[in-house]
């Protein structure tokens, strides 16, 4: 019983440090706090279950499957210059300012869509090799 108390203290303590769990380590903590509700509810124990199971599902890492980047398409000077609204004699300057003045509103981190940053990364790459 003893053993069971000192767990559940130690998930207590990380579930509120759950910033501080990453990776391999949250993913073995939240794998331990399974399997603890497992053997909880084949005793009997619902309530000791419900809470690891819990535990397990709140300190579980984030699944991420992974994005395949569409292919780069070819992408001329004129529609780079659209893009990004420059000017043919756009400076290095001008085109990096433009670009992050348009990224700050169309960031996925920040609500916008993944594909319009895209755009964007694309656009100023072809302006900025072209130079």
């Amino acid at each position: 019983m003893i053993f069971a108390a000192l767990g559940a203290l130690v998930l207590a303590l990380l579930a509120f440090e759950r910033r501080a769990l990453r990776g391999r380590t949250a993913f073995v903590v939240s794998l331990a706090a399974a399997a603890g509700a497992v053997v909880a509810a084949l005793r009997g124990a619902w309530l000791g279950a419900a809470l690891l199971a819990a535990a397990a599902f709140w300190l579980s890492p984030p699944v991420r499957w992974p994005r395949r980047a569409p292919p780069a398409v070819p992408m001329s000077l004129a529609e780079a210059r659209a893009t990004l609204g420059v000017g043919e004699g756009a400076g290095v300057e001008e085109i990096e300012a433009a670009y992050r003045r348009l990224m700050r509103r169309v960031h996925p981190d920040m609500g916008g869509a993944p594909g319009l940053a895209s755009q964007l990364n694309l656009a100023r790459r072809r302006l900025l090799e072209d130079r």
